[in-house]
């Protein structure tokens, strides 16, 4: 790829779509490329406490590791059985949504890996996108069937249930239904309080961001939060301290590819471009104000003055 990255301030790769979003933008900083050679990178994770990021290339069937202090990257585990999205929970280990195990697993402080769930009520989950943990240890998940579509991202199977959004308690391990009727759930995220759950709808025509109200262990029904042009695919996503959702974005055309900010009413207040669609994103760096972006073929980052919102463990 000739992508190279600007070579003045401000870069114009980041837009400026409503004055709010100049709070966030640092005027001297540009968008770095960190790696690229990935067939489909997705899942990035900020693990401050080795101060490195893992991020999935699901086709290689491989978590990669990015070092910030080397710049080195290499590999975390290889096979990954095809993992996806990722998190950390309040212990501090990953939690993984893996397309080939069909299952969310956790990664032991030894190693090890837990399946944490792998049916719901009898049958076999599809294959788990995206993941997020909340501050009661509770999982978050949801598991369209993309992973099992061929054999590119997983291996081809039947659906045994439609794409829905499940729960797992953080004491009981019970998995419950939270959420269904949502076409293709993909990327979820909550609101700074949690009071909020956010959904991408990724199979809706267009697109939608969908929005539950969170009552314990249960949600409202989705409503519309945000909804899409047609041709704009959102992906993962991320929210900040303020409740803004930095989203991976792409598949529309070569001029909105990259990372779509909205604020906390869904209006569309920045955009980073990148020179392939960006899956999904973290916040990291040692004042979580550094964007990650897993894209297609690399992973790109850039400092801004937003803060991600912190994971529920060690940090």
């Amino acid at each position: 790829m000739t992508w190279q990255p600007s070579a003045r301030y401000p870069d114009p790769a980041i837009r400026v779509l409503d004055p709010s979003f100049r709070a966030y933008h640092i005027v001297l900083s540009a968008v770095e490329r960190l790696y690229t050679g990935t067939r489909w990178g997705e899942g990035p994770v900020w693990f401050g406490d080795q101060r490195c990021l893992l991020w999935s290339d699901i086709p290689n069937n491989r978590i990669l590791r990015w070092d910030e202090e080397t710049g080195v990257v290499s590999h975390f585990r290889k096979p990954s059985r095809q993992a996806n999205g990722h998190t950390r929970d309040r212990e501090g280990r990953l939690i993984s949504a893996e397309h080939g195990g069909r299952c969310i697993s956790r990664t032991e402080h030894d190693g090890s890996i837990t399946e944490l769930a792998t049916h719901f009520r009898g049958k076999r989950l599809n294959s788990p996108n995206d993941v997020v943990v909340k501050t009661d240890g509770s999982i978050w998940f949801t598991d369209p069937p993309f992973g099992i579509a061929g054999y590119y991202e997983g291996d081809k199977a039947e659906a045994e249930l439609p794409g829905n959004v499940y729960r797992i308690d953080g004491q009981s391990g019970e998995v419950t239904l939270v959420a269904e009727g949502i076409p293709g759930p993909n990327g979820l995220a909550f609101s700074p309080d949690e009071s909020k759950l956010y959904i991408v709808a990724s199979r809706a025509e267009p697109r939608e961001f969908l929005v539950c109200d969170v009552r314990g262990a249960t949600l409202s029904a989705p409503r519309v939060f945000i909804r899409c042009a047609p041709g704009e695919t959102p992906d993962g996503f991320r929210v900040d301290i303020d409740g803004n959702l930095w989203c991976g974005w792409g598949m529309g055309t070569d001029e909105w590819d990259g990372v779509r900010v909205f604020n906390k009413a869904g209006a569309a207040i920045g955009h980073i471009s990148l020179p392939e669609r960006c899956a999904n994103v973290a916040f990291g760096g040692r004042h979580r104000n550094r964007l990650f972006m897993a894209a297609a073929q690399g992973l790109y980052a850039v400092y801004t003055h937003a803060q991600g919102c912190p994971y529920p463990g060690p940090r």
